[in-house]
């Protein structure tokens, strides 16, 4: 069990110590569950009595959150707590030691390269002319198709099958229960029933890109799908055949896109938005939950909707249409005024 001491961790943070410097934490909680040993944070005015009271051992406090009574934990001052958090938690994640070697009871092809200090666990079978890059962990059940390529430093959680041929950077992430290179969705009707279109291409993932936990991105039917660098895709994601993610976007849960599509750079898509296929989406376009788009969208816009527009003018809409029933009844009495108007002419 790692521990850090409040001084180690204000001097990492660049934070100052109120109270005991040799406090030590080896663990994180909420400040409203904080326990003995734990570290907490205090980022929002409205949260601030929970300081009063909890038991963790340290809080990080914003600089601009004022203390108006005195606290039994020791406080460390820092201008951003979230993102002190949020690096601590880093620090933390990369103390705990990998796992390394192949278990006796995973299946590795002969014909398989298999780089230094790699993790396979049991179960987990990897395919013939797989690459495996160094330091990747492949956790159990996991399935490493024939001829996939991996880089360095990834992590395949359990559960997670990657299709053969497909394409891993570096430092990629899957979560359990993922599909990496499924099918597209490719049928033709003949008049009777559906003909397969066979889908030959593969699935491309660049460098430090995370998937959720169920996602599946599918192979294209020629070429590849792309997800670019630091792509971060949430739980239960669907991408279809043909789809070119840009670097950095990052998506919410249950978010659909459909067939060869093009999607910028910067992007971030909230839960459950919905895109039309052959439809080109630009850079830093940020869409709202459940947003459903029919087509191509410029860049550098936020929208929330269906089809989407500008927040304003939808919460405007929003108002409006709890009104219609409202409205539709003045309507058809002022019609029924103006049909009895004409009678009298």
């Amino acid at each position: 069990m790692m521990e850090f001491t409040a001084k180690q961790i204000a001097q990492y943070i660049n934070g100052e110590i109120i109270g005991d410097a040799n406090a030590k934490v080896h663990t994180f909680s909420k400040i409203e569950e904080g326990i003995p040993g734990a570290i907490s944070f205090l980022a929002s005015p409205k949260y601030s009595h929970y300081i009063y009271e909890t038991k963790s051992t340290i809080v990080l406090v914003d600089d601009s959150i004022e203390l108006t009574a005195p606290v039994s934990t020791t406080v460390i001052r820092v201008k951003n707590a979230r993102d002190c958090v949020a690096r601590l938690l880093q620090l933390y994640a990369a103390s705990i030691p990998s796992k390394k070697g192949i278990h006796e009871l995973a299946y590795v092809s002969p014909d398989a390269e298999v780089g230094k200090d790699v993790y396979v666990g049991p179960y987990a079978c990897i395919g013939d002319g797989a690459k495996i890059g160094d330091g990747c962990q492949i956790y159990p059940n996991a399935v490493i198709g024939d001829h996939v390529t991996m880089g360095t430093g990834c992590k395949i959680y359990p559960n997670v099958t990657i299709y053969h041929g497909c394409k891993l950077g570096n430092s990629v992430t899957i979560h359990a229960g993922s599909v990496i290179g499924a099918d597209g969705f490719g049928f033709a009707p003949n008049g009777e029933n559906y003909d397969k279109i066979p889908q030959i291409g593969i699935v491309t993932i660049e460098d430090n890109v995370e998937i959720g936990a169920n996602t599946c991105v599918d192979r294209s039917t020629m070429g590849s799908t792309y997800l670019r660098k630091g792509v971060k895709l949430d739980n239960l994601v669907q991408v279809a055949h043909n789809v070119d993610v840009g670097e950095n976007t990052v998506m919410s849960a249950q978010v659909g896109i459909a067939g060869s599509t093009h999607i910028g750079k910067w992007c971030m898509f909230g839960g459950q938005v919905g895109l039309a296929g052959h439809s080109t989406i630009g850079d830093k376009v940020l869409l709202g939950a459940q947003s459903g788009v029919p087509g191509s969208l410029k860049g550098n816009q936020t929208l929330i909707g269906t089809p989407p527009m500008e927040p304003r003018s939808w919460f405007k809409s929003q108002a409006i249409f709890r009104r219609l029933p409202e409205m539709y009844k003045e309507l058809e009495e002022l019609r029924k005024e103006v049909e009895k108007l004409r009678a009298r002419q």
